[in-house]
């Protein structure tokens, strides 16, 4: 087979660390095809143009990246990216070990192709080694089974994974979760008559933060989270994506519902601002940038319920810095604090904002700086989290009242995944989908603010959680006088298993840790 072998060892050594799950029969018949005698050049040369791309399509299938026909949907996409983002994604991709590895190999696989029938060998292992991989998966089936039955707290474990449905198949487990959510839903009542306990709802949506991406920078004790009054500590975002997490956010008086039914329906009861817009708020909102990427500034104007609305203006704020298709950010201070001006000028019944900043996206860039955004992105969450730390206290000085909502959409995927690079997010994993929620309830009579500490959310939550903490304060106001305490708000909030969803791509929390459902159908363990 020639060089041939070192495909077919390349794939052995992928295999065995995980990176790769090999069709080991079409492998097999693969590598007997080239071993079929051919007198004629053509023949051989006809061969060899039909096995680079029978073999580079076959292991670009047995990789975990997302389908080809996704790939192609996304080249405009992609297109749109400015040049110095594309060199860092590259330079993330491509490594000098990339190409004086193969050289050594190549070379000593030369060296000992001459002593050597390296050939023999790899057809052999070409059968060897499923062999023993299927012998140890048995073992391990075996192993299993027999310390369930042998151990009391397994069967506990198992009992107590029963009661969050995940019980069955792995495709069952979806199906189940799925119909579940359908008939999930949070009503919103009229806001109180009294303008004294009467309030403005800010939610600041935040693109690319997650608690993994916090431990990455090393900012979890950020002076902000320390002055939350609520918590969520294990929030599920269900989107990797900036388009479908605001979907899932706008539509957040509904249980979750699938990738596909995002774009596929419309339930209007869902729109949480339609609902706060019946409860009596004047609905508005802003973005730090000009919402073009991906049509994001159309999503937010279909889904946020009030049809006819337009983005507050930014204009007049110098920029910020570069994103990464090479438009301009305005500060996240600077707009907030302009909004809340304007808003306060023109006094008025309470407000609700939708905010959406992308501060944190990957591949943005800070002035007069040769920073990567991955060397930046420190920098970057100091100061968004000290601008919404200023903006708190623009609030608090002002003397109104203010429930302000921090919610990332999803992680910025810092460390990377196993068969994903850092920055890449096909793959929803709890890493990217586990973000970090807070709530800061402003202008609290004395004595009703938690002392030093925030009220923690430990279940597993989502939108659904988010939109009925919003109902409770709304329907019966914390700025009261007469109000229950803090904690009665967030009693018994729906919970929602962590369940990550892309166009091709589904992630669904376990016992043990996470699976992956892969766009060929099969569900494999997450790493």
């Amino acid at each position: 087979m020639g060089f041939w072998n070192l495909y077919f060892i390349a794939k052995l050594y992928l295999a065995s660390v995980g990176t790769i799950e090999p069709m080991w029969w079409l492998n097999l018949l693969f590598a007997l095809a080239l071993l079929v005698p051919f007198h004629r050049r053509w023949q051989r040369v006809t061969r060899q143009i039909v096995a680079i791309v029978v073999g580079a399509a076959l292991l670009y299938h047995e990789s975990s990246l997302p389908p080809f026909g996704y790939v192609l949907k996304q080249i405009p996409a992609l297109a749109g990216f400015s040049p110095g983002y594309m060199m860092e994604l590259a330079r993330r991709i491509f490594h000098p070990a990339m190409v004086y590895i193969p050289l050594i190999v190549i070379v000593v696989y030369a060296i000992i192709n001459r002593w050597v029938r390296v050939t023999t060998f790899v057809l052999l292992a070409l059968v060897i080694f499923p062999l023993w991989q299927g012998m140890g998966t048995l073992i391990a089936k075996s192993n299993t089974a027999g310390s369930v039955a042998a151990n009391p707290r397994a069967d506990a474990n198992a009992a107590n994974a029963g009661a969050d449905g995940s019980t069955g198949s792995y495709d069952e487990q979806l199906a189940a979760f799925h119909h579940a959510e359908k008939s999930r839903r949070v009503s919103f009542f009229p806001m109180s008559t009294d303008a004294a306990a009467q309030f403005d709802i800010i939610v600041i949506h935040i693109c690319s933060l997650s608690w993994d991406d916090l431990d990455v920078a090393n900012m979890r004790d950020n002076p902000l989270f320390g002055k939350f009054d609520y918590v969520f500590k294990n929030f599920s975002s269900a989107a990797s994506y900036s388009g479908p997490a605001a979907i899932r956010l706008l539509r957040a008086s509904c249980g979750q519902e699938s990738h596909q039914e995002l774009y596929s329906s419309d339930p209007q009861e869902c729109h949480v601002f339609a609902d706060l817009a019946a409860a009596g708020y004047d609905v508005q909102f802003m973005m730090n940038h000009n919402g073009r990427f991906d049509d994001f500034r159309g999503i937010v104007e279909r889904e946020i319920g009030r049809p006819g609305i337009q983005p507050e203006s930014t204009e007049g704020l110098p920029p910020f810095m570069r994103e990464f298709d090479g438009s301009q950010l305005v500060d996240d201070y600077d707009a907030l604090a302009k909004w809340y001006q304007d808003r306060t000028a023109k006094g008025g019944g309470p407000v609700a904002l939708y905010y959406n900043t992308v501060s944190m996206h990957d591949g943005n860039r800070l002035p007069d700086s040769n920073l990567t955004s991955l060397q930046s992105y420190p920098i970057r969450l100091t100061r968004l989290l000290g601008d919404i730390d200023r903006f708190t206290d623009v609030v608090a000085h002002s003397g109104r009242k203010a429930v302000i909502i921090f919610v990332p959409e999803h992680g910025a995927a810092l460390r990377g995944d196993a068969g994903q690079i850092s920055g890449l997010r096909e793959i929803p994993t709890p890493r990217i989908v586990h973000i970090p929620v807070g709530v800061k309830l402003v202008g609290l009579p004395a004595g009703k603010a938690p002392q030093g500490k925030a009220i923690s959310i430990d279940t597993p939550t989502s939108y659904l959680a988010l939109a009925q903490l919003m109902s409770n304060l709304v329907a019966n106001s914390p700025f009261k006088a007469d109000a229950p305490a803090l904690d009665q708000y967030a009693h018994d909030l729906p919970q929602t298993r962590m369940v990550g969803e892309n166009e091709n791509t589904i992630t669904l929390t376990t016992a043990n840790g996470y699976v992956i459902h892969t766009p060929d159908g099969v569900w494999m363990e997450g790493k």
